[in-house]
C-alpha cells in the first residue's frame, strides 16, 4: 500500500496540528520546515504551551484556546495521539472531508530510510525499545546510525530528517499512535503483551487490541513480527499477522527464544541451533521477556550474536522503571513511576515476590478505568502497608480494603513521610502507582523525578 500522506500531494495546502504535546509541536516544526503553512491549535492558553512552540518557524501560526472553525479550512490535519476520535473538533474535521493523519505517519512520509523497527505492548515497551537501540548501536556498520524515537520521549518528527538511507529508526509505538495511523510498515515489529489499559481512551478492550494490531497490518511475508507466546491476546493476534512470526516463551520446541537456567536461547528458525545469551542483570521475569524480544528483533535485523551479547552485558535498564533510588535508614527505595496501569504494578510486585511483607507500596494517581482487585494476591503476599495518593485513592482504598493496612496520604510528600515513619531496616519503599500521573504531575517522568527529589531531602 502506498503511504497515504504525500508531501507533494498536499504541498500548498495548510496543515492543522491539533494538540500541542511533544509530538504535536514536533509535527508542526517538521511541516513548517518543509514549507507548509501550519495552524497550531490547542485548548490550552498560549502561556501553557509556549515552551513547546517557541522553536516552530514561520509561517506556522498559533491559535489560542482552540480548536476553532479555522481548522475546517485546512487541507489536512495532524491529530495529537491523546485526542479522542470522538472529540467534537475531530468529528467536524472528518465530516468536512479533511484527511486526518497521525504524527508518526506524517513523520515517516519524510523518512529517507525504510529500515523501521516498531515495538508495542501494554508493558515493557520502553525497556525493550532502549535495549533494541543499544543492540543496533553495537551491531550497525560504521557510518550507519540508529535513531530511537516515538513514545519513548523523542517524537519521530524530531529525528526523521536526520536519519540517512542506511540508518535505522527504532520506534516505541503506543496504542494511541497506532490507532491514528492508516499506514505503518515496519520491517520488524514486536508485540510484547496485551492487558487492559487506556480503556478510558479506546472505549473497550477490543478497540485497544485492534489498535495494537495495526503494528503488523501493513507488513508482508518478507518482514518479521515478534510475539509473546505466554500472552493469550498476543497469541490470538499472531494468527492474523502477514509477516514471519517469531515467538518468545517457555517451550524450546515451539519458541524462537526461551530461558533455561538463567540464560536465553534464541534462533530465527525452529530448525536452527540456538545462540546462547546472558541477559542483563535486571530484576523480574518481565525483563527476561523484554530481553528475548530485543534479541529476536536484533537477529531478524541481521545483527551479530556478539554485538547483541555486548549490548545485553552493558544494559542497565531505564529511568523510572524499577529504578534504584537509594536508601534511608536501611529502607531501600525504588522508583517505578512508569507503572501507569495495574498490570505494570503486578509486574513490579512479582519482581519483589521473595520479599515477604517487606514492601511499603505507594499506589494512586489518575484512574484509568481498570479494577485494582487483581493486585490483591500479590499485595497480600509481599506488602506490609499501602499508601494511597491522588484522585484514584478512594477507589483503591475501597477495592483493596481488608487486604493490608492502608494509609491515605493525598500526595507523594506525605506518602514518603509516612513510609519512613512506619518503615524498618530491610523494608522496601516502592512507588508503583498503577495509575496515570496527570492529576498531580505533568507525566510519569515528572512524578518519578519528584519522588527522587523528596527522597534526597531525607538521604542528604
Amino acid at each position: 500500500m502506498e503511504h497515504p500522506f504525500s508531501a507533494s500531494h498536499f504541498q500548498g495546502q495548510k496543515a492543522c496540528v491539533i494538540g500541542l504535546g511533544h509530538s504535536g509541536s514536533a509535527a508542526a516544526r517538521l511541516l513548517a520546515e518543509q514549507g507548509f503553512d501550519v495552524l497550531m491549535t490547542d485548548s490550552r492558553a498560549l502561556k501553557e504551551v509556549s515552551d513547546l512552540i517557541k522553536d516552530v518557524p514561520a509561517p506556522a501560526v498559533w491559535e489560542a484556546s482552540g480548536p476553532s472553525e479555522k481548522a475546517l479550512h485546512c487541507g489536512f490535519a495532524v491529530k495529537s495521539p491523546g485526542l479522542s476520535w470522538a472529540s467534537p473538533i475531530v468529528k467536524k474535521i472528518q465530516e468536512a472531508g479533511i484527511p486526518i493523519f497521525s504524527e508518526m505517519e506524517v513523520a515517516l512520509s519524510f523518512s529517507k530510510t525504510d529500515r523501521i523497527i516498531a515495538i508495542t505492548g501494554t508493558n515493557g515497551k520502553t525497556t525493550t525499545t532502549s535495549l533494541t537501540g543499544d543492540i543496533f548501536r553495537q551491531g550497525l556498520p560504521y557510518g550507519q546510525n540508529v535513531h530511537v524515537c516515538g513514545n519513548i520521549g523523542t517524537p519521530a518528527s524530531a529525528c526523521v530528517l536526520s536519519a540517512n538511507p542506511k540508518d535505522v529508526l527504532v520506534i516505541e509505538s503506543s496504542s494511541y499512535q497506532l490507532e491514528d495511523s492508516r499506514f505503518f510498515h515496519p520491517k520488524v515489529s514486536a508485540i510484547l503483551n496485551i492487558q487492559p489499559d487506556h480503556l478510558d481512551h479506546h472505549g473497550s478492550f477490543a478497540n485497544y487490541i485492534r489498535a495494537k494490531a495495526r503494528i503488523f497490518r501493513d507488513q508482508n511475508a518478507s518482514d518479521f513480527c515478534v510475539f509473546n507466546a505466554l500472552d493469550l491476546e498476543t497469541v490470538k493476534l499472531a494468527r492474523k499477522c502477514p509477516a514471519q512470526r517469531l515467538f518468545f516463551g517457555d517451550d524450546p520446541k515451539s519458541s524462537h527464544a526461551w530461558v533455561e537456567e538463567g540464560k536465553i536461547y534464541a534462533r530465527l528458525s525452529l530448525n536452527d541451533s540456538p545462540y546462547l545469551f546472558t541477559p542483563p542483570r535486571l530484576p523480574g521475569r518481565h525483563n527476561l521477556e523484554n530481553a528475548m524480544a530485543a534479541i529476536l528483533i536484533g537477529l531478524a535485523s541481521g545483527i551479530s550474536e556478539g554485538s547483541i551479547q555486548k549490548a545485553l552485558a552493558q544494559f542497565k535498564g531505564v529511568e523510572h522503571r524499577l529504578e534504584e533510588a537509594g536508601t534511608y535508614r536501611q529502607i531501600r527505595c525504588v522508583n517505578d513511576s512508569k507503572a501507569t496501569n495495574v498490570d505494570s504494578t503486578l509486574v513490579a510486585l512479582k519482581a519483589f515476590s521473595g520479599f515477604n511483607k517487606k514492601l511499603i507500596l505507594i499506589l494512586g494517581g489518575l484512574d484509568k478505568g481498570s479494577p485494582y482487585a487483581p493486585l490483591k494476591p500479590l499485595i497480600s503476599q509481599t506488602v506490609k502497608t499501602v499508601l494511597t495518593i491522588g484522585s484514584a485513592a478512594s477507589k483503591i482504598e475501597k477495592e483493596l480494603d481488608g487486604i493490608v493496612p492502608i494509609s491515605p496520604c493525598e500526595n507523594l510528600d506525605k506518602a514518603v513521610e509516612r513510609a519512613f515513619e512506619i518503615g524498618e531496616a530491610g523494608d522496601i519503599l516502592l512507588l508503583s502507582p498503577a495509575c496515570a500521573s496527570f492529576d498531580q504531575f505533568k507525566n510519569f517522568e515528572d512524578r518519578g523525578e519528584k519522588f527522587k527529589k523528596i527522597l534526597k531531602r531525607y538521604q542528604n
